[in-house]
């Protein structure tokens, strides 16, 4: 099952996304689940959600506006150089334990947004990355317990101003613009890809062409390592988000450096969930 956060005709909603259209679960289970996260922390809330995706489309993809899939995560936990060949073109010593950042959810934007490149910067980098929700809560996960814990996958670009980046050492400026992160276009629910035993491929194109191509069995910090290591520090909770990092390709590592200018289409996909599109606009300054 395919779900998606969306506006259609002036309404937040969410909906399972099907080949045929969108079937509006917001207007079958909304009194009960306002919104996508409620709807994973709800008690059987993903199985009447499965029921609800049978019923005649509502709407189709054409006329709704996405959101990124969780609009309002508790916490965007994002995980830098987590493959091997973005460790070694990035020149950063392997670290004993994965490195975390924040982003905020005010800095994503859905499928089919435009991704802003603020006056303040110029450096706006791509990074392709597949994304897990939570779909049940816990604190101090084991890692062999840890994929009871996924609700789903989603496509993700960590879209990074670097010459704001490396103001810190934490580098949340360069992360946490206004609408330079996208997270869609919907989540496919973990009961649908098996990511244990089929690793799922990612592909980030720009402009057409190939920029970045892995999969997760090259994680160097596994998919169970990363949800045990962040509910150490903080219980998870169902809608929470965890970015499990970009593979080799970057802009920022190229010769010439290659950084997204207005008008450049970016895409990300990942296999079993879809492509997360995007293009690029200057934002306007105030």
């Amino acid at each position: 099952m395919k779900l998606a956060s969306f506006v259609a005709a002036g309404r937040a909603s969410y909906g399972a996304v099907r080949a045929d259209g969108i079937v509006d679960l917001g207007l079958r289970l909304g009194s009960r689940c306002p919104d996508l996260r409620s709807l994973l922390a709800a008690e059987h809330g993903l199985a009447e959600a499965r029921e609800c995706a049978a019923l005649r489309p509502d709407l189709r993809q054409d006329d709704v506006r996405f959101l990124p899939v969780i609009p309002n995560p508790g916490k965007i936990w994002c995980i830098g150089v987590n493959y091997a060949d973005h460790l070694e073109e990035t020149k950063i010593s392997r670290a004993a334990h994965p490195t975390v950042f924040m982003r905020y959810a005010q800095s994503q934007v859905g499928h089919g947004e435009d991704m802003l490149l603020p006056p303040e910067a110029a450096q706006f980098d791509f990074e392709g990355e597949v994304a897990l929700v939570i779909g049940r809560g816990g604190r101090r996960i084991a890692p062999e317990r840890a994929w009871e814990h996924v609700a789903g996958y989603a496509c993700y670009n960590d879209g990074s101003l670097r010459d704001w980046q490396f103001h810190t050492t934490q580098w949340g400026p360069g992360k946490n613009f206004a609408a330079t992160g996208a997270f869609g276009p919907w989540m496919t629910t973990a009961d649908e890809i098996d990511a244990q035993a089929r690793p799922l491929v990612l592909t980030t194109r720009l402009n057409g062409q190939v920029v970045q191509h892995a999969d997760t069995s090259l994680l160097i910090f596994s998919i169970p390592e990363l949800i045990a290591y962040c509910s150490t520090l903080l219980p998870l909770d169902p809608g929470d988000v965890i970015v499990t990092g970009t593979p080799g390709g970057v802009g920022m590592a190229r010769e010439p450096m290659l950084f997204m200018q207005p008008g450049d289409v970016v895409e990300v996909e990942v296999s079993g969930v879809g492509t997360l599109r995007n293009v690029v606009r200057a934002e306007a300054q105030a």
